[in-house]
C-alpha cells in the first residue's frame, strides 16, 4: 500500500500557481497526497475568497480563512466582515492563518496583535480551530492566546520554530504543531530533535507551498506533492515506514480539521 498523505498547510491561492494550478494539484495526487488544506490568508480577504473557490472546485481540498500577519494592516472592518461571512461554509475547516511575525514586521505590531485577537474571537464564535503563525513572537502569541482564551478553539502552530518548552506549552493546552520542509535542511537539527521528542499524535506535516521548499529542491517553487519529502524525513526520524508516518500525520490532520 502506498502512502496516503495530507498537506495540512499550502497556499494554493498564491498567484505563483495561477498558470498551472490544475497541474500542481494533479502532481500532488500522483504523489499520494489525498488531502490538502489551502490556507486563505493573503492580500486581505482576497486570499480567503480564492481559497474557498479552489476548495469548492476540488474533492479532497479544504480551505481556511484569515489574514496573514504580514497583511494585518489590511484587516479593516470590511475585510473582517468578508472573511467572517465565509467562516461557516462547508469547505472552511479553520480560521487563519493568523498570528504574529516580528521577524519581518511587514505590518505594524499593534495591527498584528489586533487582528490576531479578532481572529481568535472569530474561531471561538464559529467553533473552528485556529491556524497560527508565530515567528520571533512566541511570548506575545502565547500571552494573547491566554488572554483571549484561544486554546478553547483548538488548532495548530504551523511551521513551528519555537523552543521545546514552547512546544510543550502548546501541546499541553491541546494544540498541535506542524513542520514543513525545514526538517530536511542540513542545519535544522533542532527541528528534527523536536520531531523525535514530541508526542506523535500532536504533529502535522505541511509544505507551506510555494514557500520552504525541501531538499533537494531548495530554490524552486514548492508545491503540495513535496509534502512526501517531509513525511519521508519524519519516517526516518521515527524509524517507521513512510506509510506509517503518513497515516499518523494524516489521522492527526483529519481529527483536527474534521476532514472527510
Amino acid at each position: 500500500m502506498d502512502a496516503l498523505l495530507t498537506d495540512s498547510h499550502a497556499h494554493l491561492d498564491d498567484d505563483r500557481f495561477d498558470g498551472d494550478r490544475e497541474q500542481v494539484i494533479r502532481r500532488a495526487r500522483d504523489a499520494g497526497v489525498a488531502r490538502i488544506v489551502t490556507i486563505g490568508s493573503l492580500e486581505g480577504a482576497a486570499g480567503a475568497q480564492k481559497s474557498v473557490r479552489i476548495a469548492r472546485d476540488h474533492d479532497g481540498i479544504w480551505a481556511t480563512v484569515g489574514i496573514h500577519p504580514h497583511d494585518a494592516r489590511l484587516a479593516d472592518e470590511a475585510a473582517m466582515a468578508a472573511i467572517e461571512a465565509l467562516a461557516d461554509h462547508p469547505e472552511v475547516v479553520a480560521v487563519g492563518e493568523t498570528g504574529l511575525d516580528y521577524h519581518y514586521d511587514f505590518s505594524p505590531r499593534e495591527d498584528q496583535r489586533r487582528a490576531f485577537r479578532s481572529f481568535i474571537a472569530m474561531a471561538r464564535s464559529h467553533a473552528k480551530p485556529l491556524v497560527i503563525h508565530s515567528r520571533e513572537s512566541m511570548e506575545d502569541a502565547l500571552r494573547i492566546m491566554d488572554e483571549e482564551k484561544g486554546w478553547e478553539a483548538g488548532g495548530v502552530f504551523h511551521c513551528f520554530s519555537g523552543s521545546a518548552a514552547d512546544a510543550r506549552t502548546i501541546i499541553d493546552r491541546g494544540f498541535h504543531v506542524s513542520f514543513a520542509g525545514v526538517v530536511t535542511f542540513k542545519k535544522a537539527d533542532r527541528a528534527r530533535e523536536l520531531v523525535a521528542s514530541l508526542p506523535r499524535d500532536r504533529m502535522l506535516i505541511e509544505t507551506d507551498a510555494p514557500y520552504l521548499t525541501p531538499v533537494p529542491y531548495r530554490g524552486k517553487r514548492n508545491e503540495p506533492a513535496r509534502v512526501r519529502l517531509v513525511a519521508e524525513k519524519f519516517a526516518e526520524i521515527w524509524s517507521v515506514s513512510l506509510e506509517e508516518a503518513a497515516r499518523i500525520t494524516s489521522d492527526n490532520a483529519a481529527r483536527l480539521f474534521g476532514l472527510g
